[in-house]
């Protein structure tokens, strides 16, 4: 098994009389990870899947009493996909109040939010980490960092979730499974979308639209959909951990755009499954966006993984100069440009230089990259 960073960490935070919730996408290896953590504790383990029927029903109107029942004598109770379950956050809330001594963990593929007609604080009653797909730092720790190196262009097409990594050979027909089942699953579900080719329509698009400003306009001419209607379905993808979005940096500068986006998938596998696109990068019109989605959710997971707080953005002028990212950190920014081929040339926009003084930026190319991801 490939060791999560986040193993340690969540060791070191068992039964401080807090609950622990991990949230990531579906596949990202949770309760694999979980399951290690747990196995060897020499403790009592009582394992809920919120999936099933009759734990979801364990829980409804969920009480003190009812609740001690369910847990018995258990000295760890895991909820695995416990965002299934219809106002999880308040049952977390009254285990952690009345049962501290147990420790409560709970995986959840998508946003509690989803699932809770009830909006329950667990402010001061939980330690949460997110799970990505296998990080960089993760692969290079497994297989090395000269093996990972030769394994980027795979990466690239395949993307990096365990199930892809340990198997392979089998990529595209996991990718197709996974893309064509488990990512809907959540979303379908609750949000009672009765009109799921919609859905598969925008995620074409946003697929197709990766490393350019997005339109909701545009969007919503090529599903059919209202605009309104285009900017909920990404917000509930968001929710569902299959995109994440990148905001314009605005500091009411003339020439600067306020109100542009770029939508990135948090893993390449992912997104080239959606568009049925595994061709190698050497006969391949999109690897300027296939670099650039996956140096984006890679710097994303080494940052959170490390606990490096930031902003993230990207800038463009109006005359169409842009910086493909931006970190504010440390009272500085730092701005990036990434490019595939360590020969292509690149200037820092002067106006940017101007207005910003107190920067600091890179280009990051395929000779250069492993230390952009933490990596020497």
């Amino acid at each position: 098994m490939i060791k999560r960073q986040l193993q340690n960490k969540i060791k070191e935070e068992l039964f401080n009389g807090k609950a622990i919730v991990v949230f990531g996408p579906r596949q990202s290896g949770k309760t694999t990870m979980v399951k290690t953590i747990v196995q060897n504790l020499n403790k009592s383990v009582k394992w809920l899947n919120g999936d099933e029927a009759d734990v979801r029903s364990f829980f409804t109107d969920a009480t003190s009493t009812k609740l001690r029942a369910i847990v018995g004598d258990a000295q760890i109770l895991v909820i695995d996909e416990a965002q299934r379950i219809t106002n999880i956050g308040l049952a977390i809330k009254l285990l952690v109040d009345n049962f501290p001594e147990i420790q409560i963990i709970a995986t959840g593929s998508s946003s509690f939010e989803l699932a809770s007609k009830i909006k329950e604080p667990l402010t001061g009653r939980k330690f949460e980490h997110f799970l990505f797909p296998l990080s960089f730092a993760e692969l290079v720790n497994h297989y090395g960092f000269l093996e990972e190196k030769r394994l980027l262009e795979h990466r690239l097409v395949f993307g990096s979730y365990p199930e892809i990594v340990t198997a392979p050979g089998k990529e595209i027909k996991n990718l197709a499974a996974l893309s064509d089942s488990y990512l809907y699953k959540d979303i379908l579900a609750w949000q009672n979308i009765n009109k799921p080719e919609k859905l598969e329509l925008l995620m074409k698009g946003l697929a197709l639209q990766l490393g350019n400003e997005v339109s909701y306009h545009e969007l919503a001419q090529l599903t059919g959909l209202n605009s309104r209607t285009v900017e909920t379905y990404i917000n509930i993808l968001e929710k569902a951990f299959i995109i994440f979005r990148l905001n314009a940096l605005y500091r009411n500068k003339r020439n600067e755009l306020k109100k542009s986006k770029k939508i990135y998938f948090y893993d390449n596998g992912v997104r080239n499954a959606i568009i049925n696109n595994f061709n190698m990068p050497d006969v391949r019109v999109d690897i300027g966006a296939l670099w650039e989605n996956y140096l984006m959710s890679e710097r994303m997971k080494y940052t959170q993984y490390n606990d490096i707080f930031l902003n993230r953005y990207f800038w463009r002028s109006r005359t169409k100069q842009e910086i493909d990212y931006i970190e504010e950190r440390e009272g500085k920014l730092f701005a990036f440009e990434f490019k595939w081929s360590p020969k292509a040339k690149y200037r820092f926009p002067k106006i940017f230089l101007e207005n910003y003084p107190e920067n600091e930026f890179a280009i990051v190319n395929t000779e250069n990259y492993y230390g952009f991801l933490g990596t020497s």
